[in-house]
């Protein structure tokens, strides 16, 4: 059986249309052409800045979190004990009272924060101290008093940050004998601060909204002799091998 398939008269006609189409689509203008390849290489910049946005949003962000929930700096604790005053007569048994801190020191901010405690056999005041070695300044908070005083850091009594930080852990593990001797040092009140902001970031946020007030050593005040209208505090610390009997006056 013989097949037969009959050409429609149409098809001859199509197949030019069909050649022309396909010539347009060859001979496509080079302007339009351009114009393409620039739109999509500006869509994927855009895609590109739009992911550097979003990494360094990452980056930053965790960043923060982590700065947020980092473990805060450890608390150093430390224990020290002097003789007694009674006990500096020959004839007394000696004993010895305790002192004791906690000490927060962030060494790359050349800082020592020192917190100590209300004391259990002392008559001297509870207090937290700042120690800035960049300004060069010493801050005591006399806890019982609610008041700021302000002072030179005197280096000569005060470990710097490094040093501190071997010492308390010496205390930690015993390989140093908490026995040691009193230094006494007395202050007086001369003048209050009214701008503690001026004083260091660490200083402010110990003595802001607090009177504050600005000391100096007794002996450096030519001619000026202790008298007995003067209302007195004691704070007992130590940032050394030794224990610093601070005493402030104000009339």
């Amino acid at each position: 059986m013989v097949k037969i398939a009959f050409q429609s008269p149409f098809a001859h006609k199509d197949e030019p249309k069909k050649e022309a189409a396909e010539a347009l689509v060859a001979e496509q203008d080079p302007e339009v052409a351009t114009h393409n390849r620039e739109g999509s290489s500006g869509r994927c910049l855009l895609t590109l800045l739009g992911l550097a946005f979003i990494l360094a949003g990452v980056v930053v962000g965790g960043a923060c979190i982590y700065k947020h929930f980092m473990p805060k700096n450890k608390m150093l604790r430390g224990q020290m004990c002097y003789v007694g005053e009674d006990s500096q007569n020959q004839a007394a048994e000696p004993y010895f009272l305790p002192i004791a801190e906690e000490a927060d020191i962030r060494e790359t901010d050349n800082i020592a924060i020192i917190d100590v405690p209300v004391p259990k056999f002392s008559d001297s005041d509870p207090a937290a101290i700042v120690h800035d070695f960049d300004r060069l300044l010493t801050a005591y908070l006399d806890l019982h008093l609610g008041n700021c005083y302000v002072i030179p850091l005197n280096t000569s009594i005060v470990m710097p940050p490094r040093n501190l930080i071997d010492f308390f852990a010496k205390l930690a593990t015993g390989s140093y004998l908490p026995q040691t001797y009193l230094v006494r040092e007395e202050m007086v009140v001369t003048e209050e601060i009214d701008n503690v902001s001026d004083l260091g970031i660490f200083i402010h946020q110990l003595c802001a909204g607090k009177k504050t007030f600005r000391l100096q050593r007794r002996e450096k005040l030519i001619g000026l002799q202790k008298r007995s209208a003067e209302k007195c505090h004691i704070i007992r610390h130590f940032e050394n091998v030794f224990i610093v009997e601070t005493k402030f006056c104000q009339q």
